[in-house]
């Protein structure tokens, strides 16, 4: 049981570096899609102030954002008017966890995803990294892949996160968000609060590795504060709240921590006048893999009402 509680820990913020048990999860459908097909690494300067234009490129490839080697997987083919839809990968795991995904809406869209700093095929970070060095290696990216396009970005936990913080900034070119259990913007309070530090047992190992976590014991050495929910503008916003109460496990504290994510999620609907609040009702965390279906139509309805 213990073990259980403590991959229910790290699925709070979303992280895997203990491991949360989806055995097998989306391994079978996504077979024949090799998102490390090409490991060279190519140089690009985020900071030009030319304008840039999309690299139409298929398969995997390594570009130079800043110095550092990342890793970044495209498909579909780009069309006139429509925006190109970027995936970011929650705490823990890396692209390839969404290949099926990614492989799915490519068929409609075109669609890339990226390792940040610290995980998967990309470079070590040089240091701690924050929200602004994370959002500066995504716009290296964007840059990229999509030019002067429009992009939707859909993030899973922390993905959507970062996801969130970032489209604020960034009005220009984010012109929609799906958040996929997005890690809430009051995850580190949350968890203080929630659980005190007089907690003892399972529930205290959840709090202890959480905290650690946030302070940047995690692969990307991202420090994660809590911040307001800034709005990104008019834009289409669809939030996806997972339905099983897999967090209730956690001993005397686990019913507030559900809460304390539900509301996490309602939060997330200050970023636009134009959210959207739905329940993906047979899924865990990972809302992807247990019904990709309802994350496939999310991302396709905000791509069409992001288009040009």
């Amino acid at each position: 049981m213990l073990r259980k509680f403590k991959a229910s820990a790290v699925a709070v913020l979303c992280c895997t570096v203990v491991g949360v048990g989806i055995a097998g999860a989306g391994s079978a459908s996504a077979a024949d899609w090799d998102p490390f097909a090409s490991t060279k690494a190519e140089d690009w300067d985020p900071f030009a102030s030319t304008p840039r234009k999309a690299d139409p490129f298929s398969g995997t490839k390594k570009i130079k954002v800043g110095g550092r080697s990342v890793n970044v997987s495209c498909s579909g083919d780009p069309a006139e008017g429509r925006p190109v839809v970027v995936l970011l990968h929650g705490g823990g795991d890396a692209l390839g966890k969404m290949a099926a995904l990614q492989k799915t809406l490519s068929a409609k869209n075109r669609v890339c995803s990226y390792d940040r700093l610290g995980a998967g095929g990309s470079d070590q970070p040089d240091g701690p990294q924050d929200f602004a060095s994370t959002g500066k290696v995504l716009t290296g990216v964007l840059d990229r892949i999509a030019g002067d396009n429009p992009v939707v970005l859909a993030g899973h936990s922390l993905g959507g996160l970062i996801a969130a913080r970032y489209a604020p900034e960034h009005r220009d070119r984010v012109k929609g968000l799906v958040l996929m259990d997005a890690t809430p913007s009051t995850m580190v309070a949350d968890i203080s609060t929630t659980i005190p530090a007089s907690a003892k047992g399972p529930a205290a190992e959840v709090r202890a590795q959480n905290l650690a976590i946030f302070k940047g014991r995690n692969p990307e050495k991202l420090v994660i504060t809590d911040g307001k929910v800034r709005s990104a503008g008019n834009i289409p916003v669809e939030v996806i709240r997972h339905g099983k109460q897999y967090l209730a496990a956690i001993p005397t504290y686990g019913r507030h921590l559900e809460q304390a994510w539900t509301a996490g999620q309602r939060r997330w609907l200050g970023l636009s006048s134009r959210s959207r609040l739905s329940t993906a009702k047979n899924s865990g965390h990972y809302i992807f893999l247990d019904q990709p279906e309802i994350a496939v139509r999310a991302i396709q309805r905000v791509a069409s009402q992001a288009a040009r």
